[in-house]
């Protein structure tokens, strides 16, 4: 586990917000270390039934998917019971808060590309348990970098789609796929040979999962707050309830499911002090990721435009983490001078414009298309699938 001096350091940022008492307790500490060795055992199930005994295939998994399981001839017994797990709905689900939470994403608009990728993805490498898993596929290093954040964006824009959470909804089916495509890069590293339990925990397991939905949820919600994004009470506690709901049916125990922002954001500062210090591993991660924009094309003015981004990008990193959070991961400082004015720009946008039905209306408008223009442009107009799952 890491050194706490260092650990108090770089989780400083969340420690005024994670109420009076925000370090763990012993038994908040044993939940967390035994997390480590909890994995998602209804797809480890129907993983094995793949992989091991072969009554399962893959492809009545994507009819299943797609079309329900019913319409699997003779569909294996552990086949049906994934999936009627997965449609019968908790009853603390709440379809109108999932829809309100959905417009409210929507509404965040370019903001949303910048805090997922500079404070949520980059912060979570400061975390490096999981992170061979990352570096071994390959999916996060040079090139494939852009590719690897397009299919994040897939599946986030089907997640906050008007009904995609429904249960043949993009939402919905992208969740399970990549819930199910975890299971299978857990049995897969677990079974190679070379994967260090003692140390990493298992290869996917509920201490990381938990994490990595806090960075999409809880933590977000804070980033774009210090951007400038207005939420009322009632929004934000809308899209917690919308993450959720995802995080449940990505396989994330419901103990870690957090509905509250101040119990959230205690979880993820106990999370972000009791992870592995960042590694090797972390710094190729993070260097691919801050060097992006040096190799991106742009229509003019390249060279000029490739700096500026790549600035903005450590200006933005400096700020959502902390000076401490960035060095950790041998990522450039810099002032908050973007942070700084895309504040100023928002306090208009959303605590003044916004206040109003019409302005919160544009605002929605706008929002949606600066998504909508964001996931075509980071593939020149390619929108990709998520990462397949293996044949």
């Amino acid at each position: 586990m890491r050194d706490r001096e260092k650990a108090a350091r770089i989780t400083a940022p969340l420690r005024p917000f994670a109420g009076r008492a925000p370090d763990a307790t012993p038994e908040e500490a044993d939940a967390l270390q035994r997390a480590l060795l909890e994995r998602d055992e209804p797809s480890a199930e129907l993983v094995r039934a793949i992989r091991r005994d072969r009554t399962v295939t893959l492809a009545q998994f994507r009819t299943a998917l797609a079309e329900g399981v019913d319409a699997v001839p003779d569909a294996p017994p552990v086949l049906r019971k994934y999936f009627e797990m997965l449609e019968d709905t908790p009853d603390w689900v709440d379809r109108d808060r999932i829809a309100l939470g959905a417009r409210t994403l929507r509404r965040v608009g370019s903001d949303v590309g910048d805090v997922l990728a500079y404070g949520s993805l980059l912060g979570g490498y400061n975390n490096s348990g999981p992170l061979p898993v990352l570096t071994s596929s390959g999916r996060l290093t040079g090139e494939r970098t852009r590719r690897r954040i397009a299919e994040t964006g897939t599946w986030w824009n089907g997640c906050v789609a008007d009904g995609g959470l429904e249960r043949f909804g993009e939402g919905f089916k992208l969740s399970v796929h990549v819930r199910l495509m975890h299971a299978f890069v857990d049995y897969h590293h677990e079974h190679d040979g070379e994967w260090d339990t003692e140390f990493r925990g298992l290869p996917v397991n509920q201490f990381d999962q938990a994490g990595t939905l806090g960075l999409f949820s809880i933590t977000f919600l804070l980033h774009t707050r210090v951007l400038g994004v207005r939420y009322t009470r009632r929004e934000a506690e809308a899209v917690l309830h919308l993450w959720a709901y995802v995080g449940w049916l990505m396989g994330v125990d419901p103990k870690w499911l957090r509905f509250e922002e101040r119990a959230g954001l205690r979880m993820m500062y106990q999370i972000g002090s009791s992870s592995p210090a960042a590694d090797e591993n972390s710094y190729m991660l993070a260097r691919s990721l801050v060097e992006l924009p040096l190799h991106t094309r742009y229509p003019r003015f390249q060279a000029l435009r490739r700096r500026y981004e790549y600035e903005r990008g450590l200006s933005l990193a400096t700020t959502l983490l902390g000076p401490s959070g960035v060095l950790a991961l041998k990522v450039p400082l810099r002032p908050p001078w973007y942070p700084v004015g895309r504040f100023a720009v928002n306090v208009v946008k959303h605590h003044v414009v916004g206040r109003f039905p019409s302005g919160k209306a544009w605002l929605q408008r706008h929002g949606e298309k600066q998504l909508r223009d964001a996931q075509l442009r980071i593939l020149d107009g390619e929108i990709p699938d998520v990462v397949p799952l293996p044949e």
